[in-house]
């Protein structure tokens, strides 16, 4: 058994699912100019829209599951951050927001099929900076156009929304009418006086994320498996960007990018000009099925937009496609004008082939590539998996030709000084709070301890003994039996899929010998669990898996 002041420290650190209380929220919860705060001490769902309407703000605290329900049209259910309304959701690394369907258990990351989408609706946040199409505000995508509430664009490029930090978004993307899905995250109008960053939209339906005009700056965003595009721009967006990463899955999704200037007019402005540095974008594999999946970027309607120090791999079609029209403006405009920029990036394992006429048939586009710094060369990522493995690893390998390329970073306060291509240096920044850590698509934190750790511990084998607690699988009782051959100071502690401490399971002195600890956690939740043995100098780790 745990010991009772250690269990209850544990049960602190428990996912929300296990233990909290659920609250229903509807359009009225949220009432103008009022501020509301969701605790991580329950588990909120939303029921239809709701809406942080204008001089309302609502604080959600780390480690806060919300989940929407399922409906379509007018019944979708989504959390709308509506102009003059604010947002302050600031997760941790440790302690995500997260945002889910009704149905997950979040405790469990195998209780949905992978691909599930489409479950709920999505998050959106709307403010008053400025478009490019006519009249300057309009209803956003996804909500019903007679709903006041939905409307964005403005004349306030600094406008703040507020904080939006450590977020996954999970399973969503419902849609509301035919070919009118909500996106993972919606941004309409938003402003530089927001922030967005550390944000995973994970299996939605349609676009991961989409900006609707407006000049939001972001970093570190997590666009995986979904279902049409991972990063899509419209109306005049001028934002910054840095560390986006996406990642397409085998049979599903679309373009990496879709940048479109816009609409109403075409050849509004200001132009759609954002700059990106530092993305990673892998697709449905070189020679997939999925037929959709034909363009790294899609580039139309008088787009402009800069990459800079960026991989672009394993698609099976073309790298780039940009707009040429017969005659007017267009996105090939944007390109001679200096307002579209690829430079400094990487393009490596195309189905269309390795050559810059595969990678950019148009002429004048394949010419821009050549004429600023753009290699085609593999970047030798660590890994690249599709499957709950720890197979996806993006951070390039030592000798990879990222380290220490690329072009000049912008020191301007935003951008990060960094001295390698793409979105990961040394760091895998998306271990921890990110469902492809929790779900073992990608390493975590304590996958890639054990795997550092177990190379140490095999210099000195048999040295030290932590068995497989028996039984395994378990419910809720299991035996854990290890043997030190040296007195000393033993841990034997218990961590969740997220690699979150839950449990002490034993801790002291101990003489050289071999002992065995009786385990009963009928308060934890099912799911996949590791224990860690510190002993002396050596670290060893075993996993485990509790069924209910």
């Amino acid at each position: 058994m745990l010991h009772k002041t250690l269990f209850a420290a544990a049960i602190a650190l428990l996912p929300a699912a296990a233990w909290t209380a659920t609250i229903d929220v509807t359009s009225t919860d949220i009432p103008a100019g009022t501020h509301v705060e969701w605790t991580a001490d329950n588990e909120y769902v939303l029921n239809g829209l709701v809406f942080v309407g204008e001089g309302s703000s609502l604080t959600i605290q780390p480690g806060t599951v919300v989940k929407g329900k399922p409906g379509q049209g007018e019944n979708a259910s989504a959390l709308v951050v509506a102009r003059g309304g604010k947002i302050f959701a600031e997760g941790t690394a440790d302690e995500p927001i997260i945002f889910t369907a009704e149905a997950d258990d979040v405790s469990d990351p195998n209780d949905l099929p992978l691909n599930a989408r489409g479950l709920w609706g999505g998050v959106i946040i709307l403010g008053r900076a400025s478009l490019n199409s006519e009249p300057g505000e309009t209803p956003i995508e996804g909500i019903p156009t007679t709903e006041p509430r939905g409307m964005y664009g403005g004349d306030d490029d600094t406008d703040n929304s507020g904080v939006f930090r450590y977020v996954s978004i999970r399973h969503g993307g419902t849609d509301i009418g035919t070919g009118n899905e909500i996106n993972g995250l919606t941004m309409g109008g938003v402003g530089s006086g927001t922030l967005i960053e550390y944000i995973e939209v994970f299996n939605n339906q349609d676009d991961g994320f989409e900006w609707f005009g407006g000049t939001v700056n972001t970093k570190y965003l997590v666009s995986a498996f979904n279902g049409d595009d991972a990063f899509d721009y419209d109306e005049g967006f001028r934002g910054k960007g840095q560390f986006w990463f996406a990642i397409q899955g085998d049979e599903s999704g679309n373009r990496a990018g879709e940048h479109d200037g816009g609409t109403t007019p075409e050849d509004g402005t200001p132009y759609a000009t954002p700059v990106i540095y530092n993305a990673t974008y892998i697709g449905s594999g070189a020679f997939s099925a999925n037929g959709d999946n034909d363009v790294v970027l899609k580039i139309r309607d008088n787009a402009g937009g800069q990459y800079h120090n960026s991989i672009f791999t394993d698609f099976a079609g073309e790298g780039v496609d940009i707009e040429d029209l017969e005659s007017g403006e267009d996105s090939r405009a944007r390109l001679e004008a200096g307002d579209l920029v690829l430079a400094n990036n990487i393009w490596w394992g195309f189905g269309a082939g390795e050559n810059l006429a595969a990678i950019a048939p148009d002429p004048f586009a394949a010419d821009h590539l050549a004429a600023h710094g753009n290699q085609i060369v593999d970047p030798l990522l660590s890994g690249i998996s599709r499957s709950q493995d720890l197979g996806l690893d993006p951070r390039p390998q030592t000798g990879s030709p990222t380290w220490g390329g690329g072009g000049t970073i912008p020191d301007d306060g935003f951008y990060s000084q960094v001295d390698y291509v793409g979105a990961f240096g040394s760091e895998l920044w998306t271990s921890g709070w990110t469902f492809l850590s929790a779900a073992s698509i990608s390493p975590n934190e304590i996958a890639t301890v054990i795997a550092e750790e177990s190379a140490l511990s095999a210099a000195v084998p048999n040295a030290y003994t932590l068995n497989q607690n028996y039984p395994n699988p378990f419910n809720p009782s299991t035996t854990i039996a290890y043997a030190i051959l040296a007195d000393g100071h033993v841990e034997l502690t218990l961590f969740n899929a997220l690699g979150q401490q839950v449990g002490m399971l034993a801790e002291g002195w101990r003489m050289a010998g071999s002992y065995s600890v009786a385990v009963d956690v009928s308060d934890l939740s099912a799911g996949a669990y590791f224990y860690r043995l510190r002993a002396g100098d050596q670290v060893l780790h075993r996993k485990m898996t509790l069924l209910k």
